[in-house]
């Protein structure tokens, strides 16, 4: 075939997916066309090495990839992050029509949702087939961020994005969700069910996967005699930090727990501010690590900890950390709702507890100490195992593989 693939986030941003899935289509014989953006995520700058402009292409085998300008932030501006969801929507578009005019099927990696601009007219105009693999549900992805309008505003900017989402939807051949109550809700939400299937993402296999620490990881995760749990990834006000703090300040002279952040994000400060006033010895920071270091680290610690407010949207998803840790082998102690929860719990990869329960958590805690080591080990080999059976990127490719053919057969049918 020859796919299109759409996405605002691409390599060398930390959005490993479409690129995984691009070059192991082009592997497959397939002949692969990649519209995305210049990189900018996470900081809103573009990087170093890269100049914007209007045709920009690299072409390696099967796979070409084409980028195009936008609006680049990623700040705590409703109005920028705005700019850059639509000025990507808008160039994406311009250049689709003739990039990709000629595709059997287009791949859409929908996070953000305005990304669907350009698959949208290529049907329109085209009748060109359409695969979203949906990674946030909007509009509680908006509407729950401290960025929304409030009010009559806000309520009018959640029934049109829900209109929106209907339409996406409808257009698309194929709906592909990141967990099953994501299906559901999908469903309920006027999918076609028989277009709604489950893929669950993999992570980045090349930097997530067992090893043995390094003696300078160790150094800096590890105190001698203690249980370390690691938090990897964004401080952001979705995570319920407050909350991990707390449980672990608790526990303190009863268990031998530390609790180590790796990472970086809107609500740091604060949470180092808490940990001074709460006199929590045993909650460090070490602070935004490149993705090339954090196996090492995980290997370093002996949980890895997973944190999700309990809110609607997150009962339907499953966040990254979860399959980092699990191909890691590293056992887990999450603090999730819905899907998230339901996996840690099937596969025996760790403990569970409900959200924003800082007690339930501290509780956790204090059984991840007591846990021996041989208990840890065979916890890790669940995880290893559940990581593999359910959500490696071979699994993930061939399911969206088998879907991106589905629609593009049905295409020719009609």
């Amino acid at each position: 075939m020859k796919v299109g693939i759409v996405s605002q986030w691409y390599s060398p941003e930390p959005w490993f997916i479409p690129q995984n899935l691009a070059a192991e289509l082009a592997v497959r014989g397939h002949e692969v066309r990649v519209l995305t953006g210049f990189p900018n995520y996470p900081d809103g700058k573009i990087y170093a090495g890269y100049r914007q402009r209007w045709n920009d292409r690299t072409v390696d085998g099967n796979l070409t990839t084409r980028r195009v300008p936008l609006y680049a932030s990623h700040d705590s501006s409703a109005v920028r992050r705005a700019a850059n969801y639509f000025s990507f929507a808008a160039t994406s578009t311009m250049a689709g029509l003739r990039y990709l005019k000629d595709v059997d099927v287009v791949y859409v990696y929908l996070t953000p949702a305005t990304v669907f601009a350009a698959p949208a007219i290529l049907r329109l105009l085209r009748g060109t087939p359409s695969v979203v693999h949906v990674q946030d549900l909007w509009p509680e992805s908006v509407t729950a961020s401290s960025m929304a309008p409030s009010g009559a505003v806000g309520k009018l900017a959640y029934r049109a994005l829900h209109r929106m989402m209907r339409s996406i939807y409808s257009a698309s051949s194929g709906v592909v969700a990141i967990a099953p109550s994501m299906r559901d809700l999908i469903i309920e939400r006027g999918a076609e069910p028989s277009k709604v299937s489950v893929v669950l993402n993999w992570t980045d296999e090349e930097l997530f996967r067992p090893v043995e620490p390094s003696e300078s990881a160790k150094r800096e995760v590890r105190r001698q005699g203690r249980t370390v749990v690691m938090y990897g990834g964004n401080l952001g006000p979705f995570q319920d930090i407050e909350g991990s703090i707390r449980a672990a300040a608790s526990v303190e002279t009863s268990s031998d727990i530390d609790l180590v952040f790796v990472g970086s994000g809107l609500v740091e400060q604060e949470a180092r501010n808490l940990v001074d006033r709460l006199g929590a010895g045993n909650v460090r920071f070490l602070g935004r690590r490149p993705p090339s270091e954090m196996a090492d680290l995980v290997a370093a610690a002996d949980f890895q900890l997973l944190t999700i407010r309990d809110l609607p949207i997150f009962h339907g998803a499953v966040p990254s950390k979860l399959q980092a840790a699990l191909a890691c082998g590293a056992p887990v102690v999450a603090a999730a709702p819905g899907d998230t929860a339901a996996l840690v719990k099937r596969s025996g990869a760790g403990f569970t507890c409900p959200p924003e329960d800082w007690q339930a958590l501290a509780e956790r805690f204090a059984q991840a100490s007591r846990l021996s080591p041989t208990e840890r080990a065979a916890m890790g080999d669940r995880a290893r195992d559940a990581y593999r059976i359910d959500m490696s990127k071979r699994s993930g490719v061939d399911q969206l593989e088998k879907a991106l053919v589905a629609a593009a057969r049905e295409r020719r049918k009609r």
